[in-house]
């Protein structure tokens, strides 16, 4: 029975250590999401301040023009994250899947386990008896 309780602890470990890693990739494609739209916004007010809106001229702001490859960065990496999200949602579900499992073994395991009777006290009773 111990050694179920372990493997039920370390299987809500587990579970939990997915879903903090599903929760972080969440953080850091939103964080990316909104870095990104914050480069847009920089972009467009250089592109208004300069009046060359094209990238290939050849008076295009550098600023503009490194704030939009950073932009770029950010987008692929946060395309690259959610296929990563959903192999770590996956993974989450099937910890999760897991931990029921061993959690309703533990369940079954307790209810087949016999009920321990505390052993009577014969020598008092033997007593009370004999009337002593």
């Amino acid at each position: 029975m111990k050694s179920l309780d372990t493997l039920i602890r370390l299987k809500r470990f587990q579970a939990e250590e997915k879903r903090r890693h599903f929760a972080q990739i969440e953080t850091m494609i939103a964080d990316f999401d909104r870095m990104a739209r914050d480069l847009e916004r920089e972009i467009d007010a250089e592109e208004q301040r300069s009046g060359i809106t094209d990238a290939q001229h050849f008076a295009y702001s550098t600023y503009a023009r490194a704030a939009a490859t950073r932009r770029d960065n950010l987008l692929r990496s946060a395309d690259e994250l959610k296929g990563r999200q959903e192999e770590a949602r996956l993974a989450y579900e099937e910890a999760l899947d897991d931990l029921k499992k061993v959690e309703a073994l533990g369940e079954r395991e307790r209810a087949d386990a016999p009920v321990e009777i505390p052993p009577r006290n014969v020598a008092g009773r033997a007593r009370a008896v004999m009337g002593g």
